[in-house]
């Protein structure tokens, strides 16, 4: 006969998803939060987390919930985040007098006739430049390097003798930062 014991501060097992839900629900709500800022993001990745819970075959061969969960829960922030991410600028239309113009084609036109387009360029690449300069040096220069001057971030990274992966997580930086600074913009043009 096998005898187990179970320590109180256990991560005990429950099958149920009504269990699980009271048990982890707060507090796994606001890790997720904390990771997308919006509380409809949050809330919308939360239920994805519990579908996938419910849809489960076997949840009692779970060894931990809670990391199963957390697990699940950082899966979905990430494929959030890259859905974000994939959003081109051509894939964002204004709707101006001649049309529809992608927002790229209106942030490279050369149409100084167009007062509209022209005041969206000049407080767009006004908004851009004080975000620039408000971020770090290193996170500057890497976005400056690879989105304007079109270097890749491995030559950057060969460049500055740093780990791509350096690279990488400076650029993610100015990108979320400047996407935050960018924003309002975005939001008046949709």
């Amino acid at each position: 006969m096998n005898i187990v014991t179970v320590s109180p501060m256990a991560d005990t097992k429950p099958f149920n998803l009504t269990d699980t839900i009271k048990r982890y629900g707060s507090q796994l709500f606001g890790f997720i939060k904390s990771k997308v800022g919006l509380v409809e993001d949050a809330e919308d990745i939360l239920q994805d987390v519990w579908y996938q819970y419910s849809n489960l075959a076997n949840p009692e061969e779970i060894l931990s919930v809670s990391g199963w969960l957390y697990r699940v829960a950082k899966n979905r922030i990430i494929d959030r985040s890259r859905k974000q991410k994939n959003l081109l600028l051509d894939d964002l239309v204004y709707e101006g007098e001649e049309g529809e113009l992608s927002l790229k084609d209106v942030l490279l036109s050369n149409d100084t006739d167009d007062v509209e387009i022209f005041m969206f360029q000049e407080e767009f690449w006004n908004t851009l430049q004080i975000a620039l300069e408000e971020l770090p040096e290193n996170q500057r220069r890497v976005f400056i390097q690879n989105e304007l001057e079109d270097k890749t971030l491995r030559e950057i990274a060969e460049e500055e003798g740093v780990p791509i992966k350096t690279i990488v997580s400076r650029k993610g930086y100015a990108v979320k930062y400047l996407r935050k600074k960018l924003d309002p913009l975005y939001q008046d043009i949709i």
